[in-house]
């Protein structure tokens, strides 16, 4: 798995590309994504995601190597100054995955005793494929696990879909609400870390006063293949992940799994179709007693053969598995194995968009490495795919035994923004 080069190049050499047409804007039909062909990257420094579209950017779009994601609590009661901030929040947004500063020359140009529009950092980067999507929680709406008592104070509570709940809780978790739940969402995914931090840090510098940072997480290596041009990555275990996710091209399965359709949610919740659902999961991988299992043992708990990642029993990675081959009387891939037990066969056929990342943040006073997954994936209700089964997967899953899973949220994600709209306009209008 290599990262993707970024050719440097100044931001204010594409402020004068715009004009030129050289930088993607936004255009009617594209559905988000650079694997539609709404990013270019042919030497020019122009490596651009189309911010809008049908859908929002960094779903389906080609996973790029690097992530910063926000949680946000809504600090304000104020409809008015809400609404005001997802405005300037989506030009913001817009400029930035187009390679510029959140305001023209905001970074330098507003004189020596202006505190910076822009705070700098990515000042001659490009754009690196960045995308920004958003997402809004269930407490946005009333009471949520994070605040049980609280009230609608946006006058949207009607408007709240059914399949936007706070997750039950699962076998073998240890969910720290500092790390969990939150108002909106923000994923910057991005080929350059500091472009993603980058776009992050100027949304929530927008937001002082009327959202507040509930919790971040930073990520590296992607652990999962969205297109079918990308190779399968490696999650911290040292097994490929992601073989069997949905990809990008598989339009009709989008359809089945991921987007929201008109006939999923009555009249007051229409603003949600062509949307998806976030699940987010920080999951903490207990790395050092994984070490020391031999790799037969490995395997077998994993389903996979940890070089070629292909099923137990069979040879190559996108061989599909065979979950009745025997040896001596018993199954090959084992009962308990994590593929056996996340396979649509054994799920009443569903399946979801996997997008996670890897993690490390140090260690844990114990000198035992803070590593894991952090497990990002999109599904068209939560409750009928998500849910069922990672209740199957935290009872039965031998992989449970390595994992602590210790963050948990899920987020409306509504569909793209048209030319001239805001985030979060069908939902306030």
């Amino acid at each position: 798995m290599s990262e993707e080069s970024s050719t440097s190049f100044s931001r204010r050499a594409v402020l004068g590309a715009a004009g030129a047409g050289l930088v993607v804007g936004g255009a009617a039909g594209v559905t988000g994504g650079y694997f539609a062909g709404s990013s270019s990257d042919d030497g020019s420094g122009d490596q651009t995601v189309a911010f809008r579209g049908d859908h929002q950017a960094g779903i389906t779009t080609e996973a790029q190597d690097r992530l910063h994601f926000a949680a946000f609590d809504v600090v304000t009661d104020s409809r008015d100054e809400l609404v005001d901030m997802l405005k300037k929040w989506t030009d913001a947004a817009d400029r930035m995955t187009r390679g510029l500063e959140t305001v023209d020359d905001g970074a330098l140009g507003l004189g020596d005793y202006t505190p910076p529009a822009d705070t700098g950092e990515a000042l001659g980067l490009s754009p690196a494929h960045l995308t920004l999507t958003i997402g809004f929680g269930p407490g946005l709406f009333g009471p949520s696990a994070s605040d049980p008592n609280r009230k609608d104070r946006f006058g949207i509570a009607a408007r709240k879909p059914a399949a936007l709940a706070d997750l039950p809780m699962f076998a073998q978790e240890k969910i720290e609400p500092g790390r969990s739940y939150g108002d909106i969402c923000i994923q910057a995914c991005a080929d350059d870390p500091q472009v993603a931090v980058h776009a992050i840090r100027n949304l929530a510098r927008i937001g002082v006063g009327v959202v507040s940072v509930r919790w971040s997480q930073l990520g590296f290596g992607r652990t999962s293949s969205t297109t079918r041009g990308q190779d399968t990555p490696r999650n911290m275990f040292g097994f490929k992940d992601g073989t069997a996710n949905i990809r990008a091209e598989d339009t009709g399965v989008l359809d089945e799994h991921v987007w929201v359709a008109e006939g999923d949610n009555p009249p007051a919740a229409q603003w949600m179709t062509g949307g998806t659902y976030l699940v987010a999961r920080r999951i903490r991988m207990d790395i050092e007693p994984w070490d020391r299992q031999n790799l037969k043992e490995q395997e077998t708990v994993i389903g996979r053969t940890k070089g070629e990642g292909a099923p137990i029993g069979k040879e190559s990675e996108f061989d599909e598995p065979d979950f009745n081959m025997t040896t001596y009387g018993a199954p090959m891939i084992a009962r308990t194995a994590h593929v056996r037990l996340a396979h649509p066969d054994q799920n009443n056929g569903v399946q979801i968009l996997r997008r996670g990342y890897n993690f490390t943040d140090g260690s844990d006073g114990f000198g035992h490495l803070d590593a894991g997954l952090f497990f990002i994936a999109f599904n068209r209700d939560s409750f009928k795919q998500f849910v069922p089964m990672q209740q199957t997967l935290s009872r039965k899953d031998a992989l449970t035994e390595y994992l602590i899973p210790n963050g948990s949220a899920i987020f409306a994600v509504p569909p793209g923004v048209k030319d001239g709209e805001w985030w979060g306009q069908r939902l306030f209008a």
